[in-house]
């Protein structure tokens, strides 16, 4: 599970290990100071991002196609004009991309001295300090739970945080949640994280017999990882049986992705919003050089039902809606199944009432 731990936390939104130090630099806006680079520099980036591109990317195949670019780009002297540490890290990205048309492929820059890897690329302690920290300050990337009208629960999270230091975190969430008629699911601003957080929170939404959710296969080890719903999760199940709805945007990514696509094909929740970003080959970063990083997808997912999974394609929502509407629009559904099941006729009245309130406000454009 260490090795999966690691994996996850390099993952999650790009931000550990190299990429940890990218977040901090860059700050909440992504701004970070730019570098002047010479000859020698690109020449060091290019060689070691091939070399990590051909012992690591999940298709090797690939791998080889995008060695070929980039040296071409060489011998053409498209790199010598490039002076500027951040557009050269753009660059190589567009052009990786290119070839593979893996969005997780990215090549970043920092401007904050990148530590030398260990020699199984864990990450180090100090590393391992500030993710805890990180996810301490982001409340493990938890935004708001709440009771919506009509007893309609909602949660909005922004990333799947290892359950190894967040699973407290998930647990409260979703007992708050455990007795709302219906669940609504906000990752229309998910980047993804760790597959065993994907598997906690999925497993509040069943009941009985484990669920088989998804497999990853990793190139490293030629081996596929199940991922199946837990036979026991701390407090109180959702339930298998109460309506979820599970709201995208083009921003929904990664693992994020990947619980929405396997309640799709569960048939467990409805998906409101837009098609996700397509994004389903898992990996970590690496370091290059003391300032250029890359994160390298090292696998790929595989449905269970589907044989294939969303990369390049996203997951495309059962109920397309432009994202600002789409939680207005998740509440109505919401509120009428909840309805069907209501005897109590005062209850019966008051959800009617809300129902119509809200009709009038998506109808207005509100």
């Amino acid at each position: 599970m260490r090795l999966l731990h690691r994996i996850a936390v390099s993952a999650l939104l790009g931000t550990i290990w190299f990429p940890a130090s990218l977040a901090s630099a860059q700050g909440p806006g992504g701004n970070q100071p730019d570098m002047t680079i010479d000859g020698e520099t690109r020449a060091a980036v290019v060689s070691g991002l091939i070399k990590l591109l051909n012992d690591n990317y999940v298709f090797p195949e690939t791998a080889a196609k995008m060695e070929k670019a980039l040296r071409d780009h060489q011998d053409n002297k498209d790199y010598d004009k490039i002076t500027s540490a951040a557009s050269f890290a753009e660059t190589l990205t567009s052009q990786l991309q290119e070839i593979s048309h893996d969005k997780h492929l990215r090549v970043r820059y920092s401007s904050r001295s990148l530590p030398p890897e260990s020699a199984n690329h864990e990450p180090t302690p100090e590393q391992e300090a500030q993710f805890r920290d990180m996810m301490r300050v982001s409340n493990c990337g938890f935004e708001k739970v709440e009771r919506l009208p009509g007893n309609v629960g909602y949660v909005d999270f922004r990333q799947f945080a290892p359950p190894s230091i967040c699973a407290d975190t998930a647990a409260a969430a979703m007992n708050f949640l455990a007795n709302a008629d219906a669940l609504i699911v906000d990752l229309r601003r998910n980047g993804g994280g760790d597959p065993a957080m994907v598997a906690l929170i999925s497993s509040y939404l069943f009941d009985g017999e484990p669920v088989h959710l998804n497999d990853l296969y990793f190139r490293a080890d030629n081996n596929t990882h199940q991922w199946w719903t837990l036979p026991y999760v701390p407090g109180k199940h959702f339930g298998g049986s109460k309506p979820v709805y599970v709201l995208t945007s083009n921003r929904t990514f990664s693992g994020a992705e990947e619980f929405t696509y396997n309640l799709k094909n569960l048939k467990r929740s409805t998906t409101i919003g837009e098609t996700t970003g397509g994004g389903a080959n898992p990996g970590g970063g690496r370091r290059i050089t003391e300032h250029f990083g890359v994160f390298v997808p090292t696998g790929r997912a595989i449905s269970p039902i589907t044989k294939t999974n969303w990369e390049g394609t996203g997951v495309k929502p059962d109920i397309e809606a432009p994202a600002d509407k789409a939680l207005k629009i998740a509440h109505l559904a919401a509120m009428k199944k909840v309805l069907e099941g209501v005897t109590d006729d005062a209850r019966k009245h008051a959800i009617a009432h809300e129902i119509e309130n809200l009709q009038k406000e998506l109808d207005g454009g509100h």
